[in-house]
This record gives structure tokens, sequence and C-alpha cells, in this order.
């Protein structure tokens, strides 16, 4: 996966170009900003920086994490401030911050994460945050004729789609397309006023950490 997103990195961002994701594209951007507004904020998966920008607008500061240098270094040309600051990091294995974050984002990379690995990732990225910080996952629905076909089914339940790189490169990618009542399966017990909100095209799962986490 590392690899794959290393090569993608120069042509990651024109998927949101697609025409007929962009008034769902606008309503995430206005909604990533008013819920970041005035919070110090643990992003995780930020890869080149696209909704960074977007938190950036309004948060007090940002600790943007991502696992491929190559995404970073196309995240650093945007220029987005003394307040934010890119970091190549492991999100199952996040250090501790010297000050935890009042608010965590992971954008796209839940689809990612096979299915078992679920909790290992929550309790690493819960692990940079304030107990009852606000928290927002985000990432795909998959939508016949727009999405990528799918291409396989582990036995896990984990799925597979082939994507073509445009150096003719071909890549099996894990994608998974979670339920609502995964999405909030998946953090019970570990949050508070968790909601789901799904779109055409891309779902939010927004929530609190415990207090006792």
């Amino acid at each position: 996966m590392i690899q794959y997103y290393a090569a993608r990195a120069r042509e990651y961002d024109r998927i949101y170009d697609k025409p007929e994701r962009q008034s769902e594209l606008q309503i995430l951007r206005t909604f990533i900003e008013e819920t970041f507004r005035n919070e110090r904020v643990c992003e995780v998966a930020c890869g080149t920086g696209y909704w960074t920008q977007y938190v950036a607008k309004t948060a007090t500061s940002i600790w943007a994490t991502d696992r491929t240098e190559a995404t970073l270094e196309m995240a650093r040309t945007r220029k987005l401030g003394a307040h934010v600051k890119f970091d190549c990091q492991d999100a199952f294995n996040l250090p501790l911050p010297p000050q935890p974050f009042t608010a965590g984002l992971a954008g796209f990379l839940w689809s990612h994460i096979s299915k078992p690995d679920i909790q290992k990732f929550l309790s690493s990225f819960h692990s940079a945050l304030k107990p009852g910080s606000i928290v927002v996952c985000m990432d795909n629905v998959f939508a016949e004729g727009s999405s990528t076909p799918i291409s396989r089914t582990d036995s896990i339940g984990n799925t597979y789609q082939t994507r073509r790189l445009e150096n003719g490169s071909k890549h099996e990618v894990m994608k998974n397309f979670p339920t609502e009542s995964e999405l909030l399966k998946a953090v019970e017990g570990i949050s508070t006023d968790a909601t789901v909100q799904c779109y055409k095209y891309y779902w939010t799962l927004t929530y609190r950490t415990s207090l006792s986490h």
C-alpha cells in the first residue's frame, strides 16, 4: 500500500476532480472547516495535504501525519502556515505527543485497513487525543459507475480493487466499504455521540473519544 501511494503521489488529487462528486466535496470541505475551528488537530493519513488545507483555515494547529514521504513532500509545498506540521508517522504506532490534541481527522484511511485491525488503529489514534476530543473519519461509499469495481473479496471480508496508474503499472489495493452499523459498532464503548452521515459518494463518522480512554 505504501509503495502504491508513493507511486501515485503526483496523480492522487485528481480523484477529487470527478464532476459528479463536486457538490458532496463542498459539503465535506465546509464540514471540516467548521468542525475543527479553534481545535488542535491530529490528522492521520494526510497524503498530499488535500484535506489539511481546509483544516488549516480554521484550526489552531495541525499535526498532519502520513507513512509516505512522497506524498508528504507534495503536502509541504502547499505552505499552509507555521501552525501546520507535516510528519512521517505510522498511524498504527503514533508517538505520544507532549500535549494531547483536542481533535482528530482520519480521511480515506479506514477503507485501507484490514477489518481485524480497525481497533488497533483506533487505539493508536486515540492515544494522541485528549479524552472527549472530537473525531472525524471519512471515506468512500461504493458508487456503481463512479467507483473502481471490486475485483475480489478475501476470506475475512476485505474487498479489493485493481488500479492502474498513468505509468501503466497495475496494483491490487484493499478498499473496504463499511456499513453504517459496522462503523458505529467499531467505536462502541470507546466513544460518545457517534453519528454516521452517508452521502452518495462519501461517508463521515463523527464522535467524541471516551472520557476514560
